[in-house]
């Protein structure tokens, strides 16, 4: 089951970083509503995707670097949160919690 989640994670991960750096639209849209301009996304991107290519390592027998990168996208999807609830948009919020509680998740 770890494996499993692990790997969801890593594939999500990936996906929503690869969006980030093509600044796609509904990226675009929900980091305009929480204002994070669109200069900041190709690093919001690349730390996604250093998450997952962390996680992999860890999967691939360099645990302590899946270990950090797994505590890494919890604290950078507690700041996501942040960022939505400064803004005030509680409803765009919702992805980055459910991708917080499966960075989370990793950890167990």
């Amino acid at each position: 089951m770890h494996t499993a989640i692990v790997l969801t994670v890593i594939v999500l991960n990936a996906g929503i970083g690869v969006a980030d750096l093509l600044k796609a639209p509904f990226v675009l849209a929900t980091s305009q509503a929480v204002d994070v301009p669109p200069g900041r996304l190709p690093l919001l991107g690349t730390l996604k995707l250093a998450g997952a290519a962390g996680l992999l390592a860890g999967l691939l027998g360099f645990e302590p670097l899946g270990v950090a990168a797994a505590i890494g996208l919890v604290l950078f999807y507690v700041g996501a949160i942040v960022a939505h609830l400064k803004a005030g948009k509680l409803a765009t919020g919702a992805a980055p919690l459910v991708f917080l509680g499966l960075a989370a998740a990793t950890l167990l």
